[in-house]
């Protein structure tokens, strides 16, 4: 990596993107792309990245993964304690299944081609779900049960495509499966850390020997920028959800097509 600047552009882009639903693992290859940045350090700056925008989850819902590990009083039905930790295994169980077994072909697909196809199958799968308007069952995340955890974590399979997105289709499958959409972000919000600590260490762990120690300025200030805009991301997510829905994140997936389509694939 050549600047800081560098560095800096992909914190922004992986913090912003990590938990909207236009998919983050796309952004970045796309951003990538542009910078030049390629090789495996590359790609290991990106996994390394995403554990600081996993950190503004963990601030942001401090209590609940406090509640986690040390539960007040654990009610019979609750999202803490021993059930809070199995409902969170539940929903990351299937994409860790399935993307170790495709681990290989998965990183075949990290093309702007295949970034383009999945940012519009999943901008209309996000229409369909917004129009259809599935009814809520569930009050809020204390009422999940593991049905509809295990089902929520068969949806973000969905995002082993780049491009898809992990929010988007843990959002719209909880919707599907009876969530308000709030409570189905929320909840996508504490589902993506197990997912991201699992993914990372995964990765880290193939490549870690390729990490130069002149690499390591680089990371701190990728991943510092990330938290710090991911915290902004999703504040700013929450807010716009229950006004204007996932519409206009579908619309705005649909519009970067083009573009990437005709500079980066054409």
């Amino acid at each position: 990596m050549d600047s800081y600047f560098y560095a800096v552009i992909m914190g922004i882009v992986e913090g912003l993107t990590e938990f909207l639903p236009v998919s983050s693992t796309g952004h970045l290859i796309l951003t990538g792309e542009l910078l030049g940045l390629d090789g495996a350090s590359g790609e290991t700056f990106e996994i390394v990245i995403q554990v600081g925008a996993m950190f503004a989850v963990v601030l942001c819902y401090f209590n609940r993964f406090w509640g986690l590990l040390f539960p007040q009083k654990e009610k019979k039905k609750s999202f803490s304690g021993l059930r809070g930790i199995t409902l969170l295994m539940v929903t990351t169980l299937p994409g860790a299944f399935f993307g170790l077994l495709f681990h290989s072909f998965i990183k075949t697909l990290f093309t702007p081609l295949y970034v383009a196809i999945a940012l519009f199958v999943g901008a209309i799968f996000m229409l369909v779900v917004e129009k259809i308007k599935f009814k809520a069952k569930y009050a809020g995340i204390d009422d999940i049960d593991y049905k509809t955890a295990l089902g929520i974590g068969l949806f973000q399979c969905c995002a082993l495509w780049p491009g898809f997105s992990r929010s988007a289709s843990t959002i719209c499958g909880g919707m599907i499966l009876g969530l308000k959409r709030e409570i189905a972000a929320e909840y996508s919000f504490l589902a993506a850390v197990p997912i991201i600590v699992g993914a990372a260490c995964y990765d880290l762990f193939k490549s870690y020997s390729l990490i130069l120690a002149g690499d390591i300025p680089f990371f701190v200030v990728g991943t510092v920028v990330s938290f710090l805009s991911a915290l902004v991301a999703i504040k700013g997510f929450i807010a716009m959800l229950s006004k204007v829905g996932l519409t206009p994140f579908a619309v705005y997936r649909l519009l970067l097509v083009v573009p990437v389509y005709y500079f980066m694939v054409y």
